[in-house]
């Protein structure tokens, strides 16, 4: 069965960045997370975090004329 929410510091990890600048994007709009019903922890879908690598690595490869295929599987 596929994993289909990501914790905070897992999608720090897969991003590079902070768990503490994702909680910005989120308070930006960036890149939303959702609540755990149980313990209120941020986490993140992992198709959302797939689309949104999508969009960076499109807008940087847009004028090299690439796509890359990127899975978190």
């Amino acid at each position: 069965m596929e994993r289909k929410f990501i914790t905070i510091r897992e999608a720090a990890e897969i991003l590079r960045v902070s768990p503490l600048t994702l909680r910005n994007w989120d308070k930006k709009g960036i890149l939303t997370s959702y609540r755990n019903p149980v313990n209120n922890y941020r986490v993140y879908r992992a198709d959302q975090l797939e689309m949104f690598i999508r969009r960076i690595e499109n807008s940087k490869n847009k004028h090299k004329g690439r796509k890359i295929d990127i899975s978190l599987a």
